[in-house]
């Protein structure tokens, strides 16, 4: 399953990260922007360096450039791409959230870089550390049962307030 995600340092760049959670490893693009088009690139990249018979299992915040015509029109062709939209207190998000906040604290907060070129640099330094010495895989802290036994009971507490109000 891949995991993308936005990071920007002072507006220079996005860091688009696919977190693998069978091994722990990350694949990331730096862009300029962010937007469809830059998204549509990252998830190409994730096409081709990936084994084709694998579904990918693509879980994302709710930014508008993941949900885009253009977005939608190129996953219709490519149909082991399944994405996945999750809220912010999700146990997994927590688990990329951590790992955008070790960039942080350990590659970008105390340095100064000179140009864009030095920031993207730094981020790649840190990206392949982190895969060479760090990764590891994603461990569930919970059943599958009782996912989705809490997302039943939350349905309800909507359904229940709706009709109390």
């Amino acid at each position: 399953e891949r995991r993308t995600h936005d990071y920007r340092r002072h507006g220079t760049a996005s860091l688009y990260a696919a977190f693998d959670i069978l091994t722990g490893k990350v694949m990331g693009r730096i862009t300029q922007r962010h937007r469809a088009r830059e998204f549509l690139e990252f998830l190409r990249q994730i096409d081709r360096s990936t084994p084709i018979e694998l579904d990918l299992h693509v879980i994302l915040d709710n930014s508008s450039t993941h949900k885009t015509a253009a977005v939608r029109e190129w996953l219709e062709k490519h149909p082991r791409f399944k994405l996945h939209f999750t809220p912010t207190s999700a146990s997994w998000l927590n688990a990329v959230e951590g790992w955008f906040a070790q960039l942080e604290r350990r590659a970008l907060y105390r340095d100064t870089f000179s140009s864009v070129a030095d920031l993207r640099a730094a981020i790649r330094r840190f990206i392949e550390a982190h895969n060479e010495h760090s990764a590891k895989p994603f461990r569930w802290n919970k059943t599958a049962e009782s996912i989705i036994g809490s997302v039943h009971r939350a349905k309800l507490a909507v359904i229940r307030n709706e009709l109390l109000d």
